[in-house]
């Protein structure tokens, strides 16, 4: 037997029939996967639980769980099959199923959150609220993944794997947030992440599909061929605008805050005086630096103002609060210059930092230390 050549590994290596399973396999296993019967039903409900209580406390760990139990995966890749297929009952079927289970879903996390007693927006809800190219892309390439290994011989994980990687259930449940909190902003974006995934998973499995030269059910006129990848490319211009432009904003945000960083440590260097708190909103573009120790004069204060072109933050409103030392300042005076910051702080961005109180603690005590220091300088 010949030795296969360089170029021909590599090619066996990528080929997508070289285990693929029979035309009939395939349409059974797709089809099976989008049924609604009454174990998919329980497992969906026992879902969106699961994952609206990982999101109400902000636990990672289970929003995967959720995800990887959660069936919305079955019914996607058999509406991106059945289209391409040309398979009109599969499509219908799959369809319908899809959307009983997305209302049952978005009701579902709806009532949980309204009952919940827990009403804060957490880390991992506002993680699905902007959605962005990356997200796009990992729908892409999770979809590529979820159909390629359906259409195997041997069943592998992938299918688990892309659960976790493209995340339907927290996206609803997010949805379903932004219904009981009526915070529309945090519905459209969670619904928008969600139409994100479902399309795109959605179209890689047709296109898949057409790459294994799966027969069609019905061949299609030239005509309706035409007007249906028409209407495809059109509506995936349309899905990815907003997450490029959603795109920008994160790193121009990350250039901003990598900006302030800098403008900060490069800066706000000096003997006497320390930073008691630093606050970015980078939304509003406004930064609050709050100092204690000895009082900088007006002179030094202009030139800190000027210094901010110097790292591109001109558009960022500043503002310099000063508390002083000396040697007559009370245990109780210090306390409350720490709350007070603290408390202003919080009220504004609990949401981003969500620290606990006993990270709050330290972080008192550390400060406590520094003023102390100031005091014994000054």
């Amino acid at each position: 037997m010949k030795e296969k050549s360089f170029w021909q590994r590599i090619k066996t290596a990528f080929s997508l029939r070289m285990d693929v399973a029979s035309n009939e396999e395939i349409e059974e296993t797709i089809t099976s996967g989008s049924n609604l019967y009454g174990t998919n039903m329980c497992i969906l409900i026992f879902s969106i639980v699961i994952a609206s209580i990982g999101l109400n406390m902000n636990s990672i760990a289970t929003i995967i769980g959720a995800m990887l139990i959660s069936p919305l995966m079955g019914p996607i890749i058999a509406v991106g099959y059945s289209i391409a297929t040309n398979n009109l009952k599969l499509f219908k079927n799959s369809l319908l199923n899809l959307i009983i289970m997305v209302t049952i879903a978005l009701i579902s996390s709806t009532i949980y959150f309204a009952i919940s007693p827990m009403k804060t927006e957490t880390t991992e809800i506002l993680n699905r609220v902007y959605p962005t190219i990356w997200d796009v892309l990992i729908a892409i390439f999770g979809g590529l993944a979820g159909i390629v290994g359906l259409t195997r011989k041997e069943k592998s994980n992938v299918i688990p794997g892309v659960s976790i990687a493209t995340a339907l259930m927290p996206p609803i449940c997010t949805a379903g947030f932004g219904i009981a909190s009526r915070n529309i902003e945090y519905f459209a974006g969670a619904t928008y992440l969600f139409l994100i995934n479902s399309f795109f998973i959605g179209l890689m499995a047709a296109i898949v599909t057409k790459i294994l030269r799966i027969p069609v059910k019905e061949e299609r006129k030239t005509s309706q061929a035409i007007r249906i990848k028409f209407a495809v490319a059109i509506f995936c211009i349309v899905m990815i605008i907003p997450s490029v432009i959603f795109a920008v904003n994160t790193v121009q945000d990350s250039f901003t805050r990598k900006n302030v960083d800098k403008y900060i440590s490069s800066e706000f260097n000096f003997n006497k005086t320390k930073i008691l708190k630093t606050n970015l909103d980078v939304k509003e573009s406004k930064l609050r630096i709050v100092l204690i120790g000895e009082k900088i004069d007006d002179k030094e204060l202009e030139k800190l103002l000027a210094l901010k072109d110097k790292y591109n933050l001109s558009k960022i409103e500043l503002t310099i609060d000063q508390s002083a030392i000396g040697e007559s300042l009370s245990e109780e005076e210090i306390e409350k210059i720490i709350e007070e910051d603290i408390s202003y702080e919080n009220s504004s961005f609990q949401i981003k930092e969500d620290k606990k109180i006993t990270e709050l603690e330290k972080e008192i005590q550390l400060l406590k230390q520094e003023i102390d220091e100031l005091k014994g300088n000054s």
